[in-house]
């Protein structure tokens, strides 16, 4: 099982550079990099997990252009978003950033992609919070017109291209039909995220993991039902405080992957807890 990582960098966390080259010497498979572009003081947006708001959230680094400084010190580790709020950016902007990393790791980029929770956040970039999720899913179709190998025009319910001139193009390997960086989407289980991972992504990032055993399934069914290869689907739990037990469950489930929560701190305490977390590295944990 490859085992990657996760973690709020921020303006007072160990640096981009300095945790990449890190990982990438213990055999880490991959760091994904979370995003919010500000959250507004006056929030009445309960927080998910419960309790007050934890300061990192205000003080998040971008993920892309932290991910551009790890990929540039490291030559395996796999890079990605954990995750992107796509209703959130010009989606001719993101399709460009999110093709030149992928460009310049060499195919390393990982989108994963998501719908967001505070609403006062989303507003401010404009975004009318009932329509998100089918916002995310025209501006996914939208940048992969660009990512086109021809010039590809795409009319939306949002948003619109012409037929464009658009490099670099993402890396692509073996991964299916659907163009771009390799994509995952985040979210609970439901009818409504597995119709969105179906059709234009790779795979799920659920956070945490729970439930797999019986959502899996049914994603498998959703997936198979459009028409895609069984054998694709990849499912890639996010977030995860490990445990040899909880690991061994997921190896059960067919999983390949999974992403492990680094503490937002600072350079001491983050390489405290990849030590710990080494110990469940495998010989193969370094391959991707």
């Amino acid at each position: 099982m490859r085992i990657a990582v996760t973690i709020f960098l921020t303006d007072e966390t160990v640096t981009p550079v300095r945790l990449a080259r890190e990982l990438e010497e213990r055999g880490f498979a991959g760091l994904y990099l979370p995003e919010h572009t500000h959250i507004p003081a006056e929030r009445t947006t309960p927080y998910p997990a419960g309790g007050d708001l934890p300061r990192e959230y205000g003080r998040t680094l971008d993920p892309f252009v932290a991910l551009g400084q790890a990929a540039a010190v490291t030559e395996r580790l796999e890079l990605g978003t954990g995750i992107t709020l796509v209703a959130q950016h010009d989606p001719i902007d993101l399709a460009k950033q999110a093709a030149t990393v992928d460009h310049l790791s060499g195919g390393r980029l990982t989108l994963g992609v998501g719908f967001g929770w505070n609403v006062e956040e989303a507003a401010d970039h404009g975004v009318e919070w009932r329509t998100r999720r089918e916002l995310t899913r025209d501006r996914m179709a939208l940048m992969r017109a660009l990512w086109a190998e021809q010039p590809t025009a795409y009319e939306g319910e949002f948003a619109s291209v012409r037929a464009s001139f658009a490099h670099p193009k993402p890396v692509r390997k073996p991964r299916g039909p659907v163009l771009g960086p390799r994509t995952l989407v985040g979210g609970g289980a439901g009818p409504k995220l597995f119709a969105h991972i179906a059709e234009y992504a790779d795979g799920w990032l659920p956070i945490g993991g729970r439930g797999l055993a019986q959502s899996i399934p049914v994603l498998r069914q959703v997936w198979a039902d459009a028409g895609r290869d069984p054998d694709t689907l990849q499912v890639v739990p996010y977030a995860v405080v490990p445990t040899p037990g909880k690991l061994s469950h997921y190896a059960e489930l067919g999983i390949e992957e999974v992403v492990l929560q680094l503490p937002s701190a600072g350079e001491p305490e983050v390489l405290r807890v990849l030590d710990a977390y080494a110990a469940h590295l495998t010989p193969a944990s370094d391959t991707v």
